[in-house]
């Protein structure tokens, strides 16, 4: 499985209430149902006026369907290719001593 990052655009969502969010939740729940095991949602990072979700995929087209029948757009999609946080730095290193 592929990991993607997806940017959508939602006016407002930064204001939803816990019931409102669950509500959302419920609805891309549903739509992942029916693509399962061929996409999977990991979280979503909410701000003002967007989402950044984290999925696991197949393939790009299918996190366009999951945007498609949930209804909830993806008005951006990356695809993530390599991950480094703090501790990279230090794998270096240690690749450097080996």
């Amino acid at each position: 499985m592929k990991k993607f990052v997806i940017e959508r655009k939602i006016d407002g969502v930064g204001r939803l209430n816990d019931r409102e969010l669950s509500g959302a939740a419920a609805t891309s729940n549903k739509a992942l149902a029916q693509l399962a095991p061929r996409v999977q949602w990991v979280h979503s990072y909410v701000t003002a006026d967007r989402t950044f979700c984290i999925y696991l995929a197949e393939d790009e087209s299918h996190v366009h369907e999951h945007a498609r029948l949930s209804g909830f757009p993806a008005t951006r999609v990356f695809e993530v290719l390599t991950m480094i946080d703090p501790t990279t730095e230090r794998r270096d290193k240690m690749a450097q001593v080996a």
